[in-house]
């Protein structure tokens, strides 16, 4: 997960100062030592880092924090604003042209991701900003580029323009004469991954910018690569005109020093990142918001976004209102787990959370648990699904379940126990005051029903023989 290994080591520097009523320059010089650590072995580069403590350190020694109320939660507040600076402040939009045609050009390095990001980002801006994209294949050199951007138009349902392995310079111009023509309003012209050093595949890229014109001109870094992803944004920032980046792999990199470093180098925003490998999985970059994660602050405006997006309104209320009735059955409970898997990744939702992202288990949530919950109930009859007690009171219907999923009967029973307790939970709630029931999530956000089954916790892992044995003696016997 993307800043995993910073965000614990910022969260190490910060709790030296943050439970303090007085601080000294002591405390300041030790929490910025782990600061400059943090930040280096996430491979930001050395400029910034020295730039960014210089500027904490300033603020942090002014007298107004040494001496006022509250200095810890006022220094980390220092940390996060500067956060925000570093990777650009302010959101920048996608240029999209009200009237006519879009065009934008996706370059940088082989193996970087352009080809997909490219499919991604037509998917995105057809969905949020209802246009018609076209994507463009003016990659001749690497074997197969075509067909993968292809595979990928297809995929998504978006048209896509080739004319085989001819100049790149030429299928551009076809291409937006032909989006003219059969009026699309964007097109996303995918180029060659090219080193920076190949002057002539430079030149070639230099001459495809000024026949496409384009509105954007978009580089696309592997967060992976970080501190070297900085030297490719700025080498062809040189040769182009560059008008942002789209970090992809951010749910792979680990450190995260590429989204750190590239906009306070090279003065190019980042626009987008990568965070799987789905078609959907790309995300508008919000610097405040990625401050706040990075620092373990979660990130509840992009968890609502990604619920509105995904979650029909209509259908989550049908959901709630059938959990309020008590009549809730293994059918709703798989509507349910498919509503916040469309979401992505469970331990990435956990981690927009304030305060889960410390959570030792976080990381440790494994989606496949819900792929294995999913198998128990598709193992059930039609009538089973729907009354959940003809499996309670049958031990060879649990039996038959457990064999057709290949789970264990442990889970199957602990599927049971977990319905179970969502039903009761949900019967606490009936006749409360909506804005009540409001309150009480908003107190309490783990809780709050619809997120996952009953409170209950899939992903906990499984008791050893002995264990078990000392709980039922404990509860009153076998």
């Amino acid at each position: 997960m993307a800043f995993e290994n910073l965000t614990s080591r910022f969260q190490m520097a910060l709790r030296r100062v943050s439970g303090k009523s007085r601080l000294n320059e002591s405390d300041i010089d030790q929490m910025m030592r782990e600061v400059r650590l943090s930040l280096l072995e996430a491979d930001v580069n050395y400029r910034v880092v020295k730039e960014f403590t210089e500027e904490v350190k300033q603020q942090a020694y002014g007298e107004k924090i040494l001496k006022g109320l509250n200095p810890g939660q006022q220094v980390v507040k220092i940390v996060n604003d500067e956060l925000t600076k570093l990777m650009g402040e302010k959101t920048v939009e996608l240029i999209l042209k009200p009237e006519g045609i879009t065009v934008m050009l996706m370059v940088g390095l082989q193996g970087a991701g352009k080809t997909t990001s490219a499919g991604k980002l037509a998917n995105f801006v057809r969905k949020n900003n209802n246009k018609k994209p076209l994507l463009v294949a003016a990659d001749i050199y690497r074997p197969a580029a075509i067909e993968q951007l292809q595979t990928i138009g297809n995929q998504l349902d978006i048209p896509v323009f080739e004319m085989g392995k001819i100049k790149p310079e030429k299928i551009v111009k076809e291409a937006l004469e032909y989006a003219k023509k059969e009026e699309f309003d964007l097109v996303i012209i995918d180029t060659a991954g090219r080193l920076h050093i190949d002057t002539a595949m430079m030149e070639e890229i230099k001459n495809i910018e000024k026949i496409a014109n384009p509105d954007e001109v978009l580089l696309t870094v592997d967060a992976m690569t970080g501190q070297d992803a900085v030297n490719v944004a700025k080498n062809f920032h040189e040769a182009l005109t560059l008008t942002g980046c789209i970090l992809t792999k951010l749910d792979g990199d680990t450190r995260g020093g590429a989204a750190l470093s590239i906009r306070k180098i090279t003065e190019v925003p980042i626009k987008f990142s990568g965070t799987g490998e789905k078609l959907t999985d790309i995300e508008v970059f919000h610097p405040e918001r990625m401050a706040s994660r990075i620092l373990g602050m979660g990130d509840v405006m992009s968890l609502v976004e990604k619920a509105t997006a995904e979650i029909d309104e209509d259908e989550a209320m049908n959901m709630m209102e059938k959990m309020m009735s008590g009549k809730f059955n293994y059918n709703d409970l798989l509507k349910q787990m498919k509503m916040v898997k469309r979401m992505g990744k469970f331990s990435g939702l956990l981690k927009m959370i304030p305060g889960m992202s410390t959570m030792a288990n976080v990381d440790k949530v494994d989606d496949k648990q819900l792929n294995f919950i999913e198998a128990i109930i598709h193992s059930m009859t039609k009538n089973e699904r729907k009354k959940p007690e003809l499996i309670e009171r049958s031990s060879s219907r649990r039996n038959r379940i457990s064999r057709g999923s290949g789970r264990s009967t442990t889970e199957v029973n602990r599927l049971i126990t977990t319905l179970e307790k969502q039903k009761k939970m949900m019967k606490r709630f009936q006749g409360i005051n909506p804005e009540t029931l409001q309150n009480a999530q908003n107190q309490n956000p783990g809780a709050m029903p619809g997120m996952m089954p009953g409170g209950a916790n899939p992903f906990q892992p499984k008791q050893s023989r002995a264990m078990r044995r000392s709980n039922k003696k404990k509860k009153g016997g076998y």
